[in-house]
């Protein structure tokens, strides 16, 4: 199980290796009636060795295969519960599942049964295509996912005692899914920890719990028993966690939890199900309500009207059916998902890539943005940062001393290691050193918590270099250099020194103190006893540096009227020290711990105020998203780890990267090609322009169905015959719609995506009751002009009415669309893609055609006179002059959005 010491752990995707799969039944049922992991965990790092392995029913040598056998069947596999992806044809069924379909399903099956094909074809195909739309782009993005979780097997080592006593115990590889509690395994540098291990013996051990914490450098561990149990439990010092891995170093552990009941297997078995219905499912569901009412009661309203009026109630339900369909927006699903695709498409070339469709609103809709620290405003690397003497200056020969016990230690190169030798590269440092040779070295351990080279320049004397924490330098030290003379190390410097120290620790640096000892010649082995009397010469601190984009990005994010919560494991100084750098202003700086006695709305108040949020659980995260919700914010979350996945699943868009783990990109609906906020900026921005493209449409359709009903209702009551025929109904219902098509192409105005839309069902309510009725002012215009001027005034003349007002109705919902598409003056300020524009002509000439065409006197339609288009371009002009002063007092009263 070993992996190169150099690797990322995240980019490894290290979970891919865990054998990720839905837990087996017996353990959820086990898991959920034992203890709680966190109780357990604590228990035994309170907890002596020996009384941890007789607890675990285990001894040092290991477990028997017969008693591993039985513990499988008591709890299960070694595997973690993950989100399991339908079947292709589940997947299908749920993509008809929308409060439009289901009422379009229901016109259908009732057009078929009242026969009539032309409604039930229409109505089926709009609803296979958006189906099929949206099926394939899902399936697609859901199937990606799966292939990056493609299970491969991992195997651990692990102590086992043969089934004849008198045999000797063994050391076995095993698959890791087989791992128990109480196995006894080793663990060394490269290892992965495959599950929650307390540790029973350990060598040197650095663990990296990047993955878990966020957090770059990696931690100590002991198998010493604590006297007090941290707050924050990935803290505990003898337990290594499920997920994290082995820097350097070795240990034995004896291992407690397994499967679901791990540290890790709770967090992805809290991700498991349904993602909670996001700011635009909650939209696009109270307007699809809204409007089925709407139909519904105006529907029944023209039933009865001509029912009544006109005495033939088989009519009067086709008429009222055809109506029905005419007021279905059944555009809607196919423009939306349309839309959200073309928007997915757009997105990639962004680097953006879209799992979930209906996050591409989400994104757009967002207005504050959490995100982690490491890797979005830093660079995710430890770099040298200052060399300094004891004052706190720039000093050349600390460097050079830093880089020769650097260069001439061959233990394993830690991070800090390798930043100085980059540096110093940097610096062509080496190029000055090469008269130096290497004699001995004092190897790291975790008692000195120092480590020393010998050197020597020249065949002249020895050097010792040695380097460690402040604290353990000042021990072996008694002299100082200072300006190039040595001084006696007196207490009063020493305290400058340490408050100098301390001063770049909470700038948030890592501070490593270096000193020297020159010897005399001869002697050729070295030990941790040569390392005394030495001479403190200054120190190094390291960081991890912002990201040269992350000032520009967080700009443009605030330009874009996003705000910036940085959420983090991490302290709170290297927090403060990366906020000034890259310039996001702190409001409030929150500790994890300060959250916990804090509920409903003191929380959500704090919460709101501050942004940025350090030392933080991944329970913490997940509530400061709940907080943040119901305060009525689009909350987007950008994680990578382990510990974001329940924060990735809780926010209105989950975000994150392609090196992330896997559990964190399956918990995402949005993943980056790279980490960086520019890159999301963009997506934004596309975001807004599919939200506006959707709006444009609900808008023009709401307001022109309005205004068709207000019509439909005055016709029915006053004329003597139906205004327009079922079957002309629909043909102009089919040529709307077929106008909407290249709505999804058209393009968005520049100012209408500065800032963040969200769905506001109330000002669509609005926009339809104030736009409705135009169209009817003018839709009565023309019964006017029919009626009293080329004496459309009886049944007889009926279908020269019923020409009329189709070509009227039919132009006049064309035109809405250019004019509703903008706040600007359309044609003049702001014009619609070319496409949108050739299939308005197309759609407006054809309509005017089919009066005048063979078809005409199948559908109760005849030609009309030529100087009716001389009226009927006065009612136009009208209409569209009227709708832009409406629009624009509208606008400036309630908005645009």
């Amino acid at each position: 199980m070993k992996l190169s010491q150099h690797f990322n752990l995240q980019a490894l995707g290290f979970l891919r290796r865990f054998a990720i799969a839905p837990y087996h039944k017996k353990a959820q049922q086990l898991s959920s009636k034992g203890p709680r992991t966190s109780n357990i965990l604590n228990e035994m790092a309170l907890t002596e060795i020996d009384s941890v392995l007789q607890q675990l029913a285990t001894q040092q040598e290991g477990l028997r295969e017969s008693d591993v056998q039985a513990r499988i069947k008591q709890y299960g596999l070694n595997e973690i519960a993950r989100e399991k992806r339908r079947p292709w044809y589940i997947q299908l069924l749920f993509c008809f599942k929308t409060p439009f379909n289901l009422l379009l399903i229901t016109i259908a099956a009732v057009s078929y049964y009242t026969h009539n094909p032309s409604s039930t074809i229409i109505i089926s195909v709009m609803i296979l295509v958006s189906v099929f739309l949206r099926f394939t782009q899902e399936f697609r993005s859901s199937k990606a996912a799966e292939e990056l979780q493609a299970l491969v097997s991992t195997m651990v080592t692990v102590f086992r005692l043969p089934e004849v006593p008198e045999e000797r115990p063994t050391q076995m590889e095993i698959p890791i899914k087989n791992l128990v509690p109480g196995d006894i395994l080793h663990l060394s540098s490269g290892d992965m920890v495959p599950g929650d291990v307390r540790l029973i013996s350990a060598r040197d051990l650095l663990v990296s719990e990047a993955s878990l914490t966020g957090e770059a450098m990696p931690v100590e561990k002991d198998s010493a028993p604590i006297r007090v149990v941290p707050k924050n439990q990935l803290a505990l010092p003898n337990t290594c966690f499920m997920g994290t891995s082995i820097i350097s170093g070795t240990a034995t552990g004896v291992v407690v939890l397994t499967g679901e009941r791990t540290y890790f297997g709770a967090l992805a078995k809290s991700i498991v199900g349904e993602k909670e219905e996001t700011s635009f499912d909650k939209g696009i569901t109270a307007l699809s309500w809204l409007l089925i009412r709407f139909i519904v009661v105006m529907i029944s309203i023209i039933f009865l009207i001509n029912g009544i009026t006109k005495g033939n109630w088989l009519e009067a339900f086709m008429f009222a059916l055809s109506v029905a369909v005419g007021l279905t927006p059944e555009m809607l699903p196919m423009i939306v998902t349309t839309n959200l695709a073309k928007g997915a498409l757009a997105m990639s070339k962004h680097k953006v890539i879209v799992k979930r469709l209906d996050a591409i609103q989400n994104l757009g809709a967002m207005d504050i943005l959490c995100t982690d620290k490491t890797g979005t405003l830093t660079q995710n690397k430890v770099i040298l940062d200052k060399h300094l003497n004891i004052h706190g200056e720039e000093e050349q020969k600390v460097l050079a001393f830093a880089y020769l016990n650097s260069f001439y230690q061959t233990g394993l190169k830690n991070l800090l290691d390798d930043a100085v030798l980059k540096h110093a590269a940097m610096d062509k440092i080496a190029d000055k050193l090469g008269e130096y040779s290497k004699i001995d070295e004092v190897p790291f351990d975790f008692v000195r918590r120092r480590m020393s080279v010998v050197v020597e320049k020249n065949k002249v004397s020895h050097l010792l270099i040695c380097k460690g924490a402040l604290e353990e330098i000042f021990k072996v030290c008694t002299l100082v250099e200072d300006s190039g003379k040595i001084y006696p190390l007196e207490d009063k410097l020493r305290e400058n020194i340490r408050q100098i120290a301390q001063e770049l620790n909470e700038d948030g640096f890592r501070v490593i103190a270096l000193a020297y000892k020159e010897l005399s010649l001869g002697q050729t082995h070295y030990s941790a006893e040569d390392e005394k009397d030495l001479t403190l010469l200054g120190y190094i601190s390291f960081l991890d540096p912002p990201k040269e984009t992350a000032s520009s990005a967080i700009a443009a994010l605030e330009q874009q009227g996003i705000k910036v919560k940085i959420l983090t494991g991490d302290n709170e100084a290297v927090t403060r020290k990366v906020c000034r750098d890259v310039g996001l202003k702190m409001t409030q700086v929150v500790q994890g711990d300060e959250m916990d006695s804090l509920s409903g709305a003191a929380l959500d108040a704090m919460v709101d105020k501050a942004n940025v949020f350090t030392r933080l659980t991944p329970r913490h995260k997940e509530i400061l998203i709940e907080s943040l919700k119901r305060k009525g914010h689009v909350v987007g979350f950008l994680g990578d780890g382990i510990n974001d996945t329940a924060a990735l699943k809780s926010a209105d868009v989950g975000i994150s990267v392609e090196s992330a783990v896997d559990i964190a990109k399956e918990s995402a609906d949005i993943i980056l090609l790279e980490k960086s906020l520019l890159v999301l900026s963009k997506g934004v921005l596309e975001g807004r322009q599919v939200f506006g493209t959707i709006i444009k449409y609900i808008r023009m359709t709401t307001s022109s169905n309005f205004g068709n009903v207000f019509s439909m209702v005055g016709a029915s009551a006053l004329l003597p015959f139906l205004p327009m025929q079922p079957v002309q109904i629909l043909i102009q219902n089919l040529l709307y719609d077929f106008s909407q098509i290249a709505i999804p192409i058209d393009t968005v105005d520049e100012d209408y995506v500065d800032q963040p839309r969200q769905w506001q069902i109330g000002n669509i309510s609005r926009f339809m009751l104030f736009f409705g009725p135009i169209s009817s002012i003018f839709d009565y215009v023309t019964f006017g002009v029919l009626w009293f001027i080329f004496g459309a005034n009886s049944v007889a003349g009926k279908s020269l009415f019923q020409s009329g007002w189709f070509v009227e109705g039919l132009l006049s919902q064309t035109l809405i669309i250019h004019m509703i598409r903008t706040a600007k003056i359309p044609f003049v300020e702001s014009w619609a893609a070319p496409p949108l524009i050739i299939l308005t002509v197309c759609i407006m000439a054809i309509g005017v055609y089919i009066p005048f065409s063979p078809i005409a006197p199948f559908i109760g339609l005849r030609p009309l006179p030529l100087h009716y288009f001389l009226w009927l371009a006065a009612i136009l002009m009208g209409y569209c002059v009227l709708t832009q002063v409406v629009k624009r007092w509208f606008i400036r009263k309630f908005g645009y959005n």
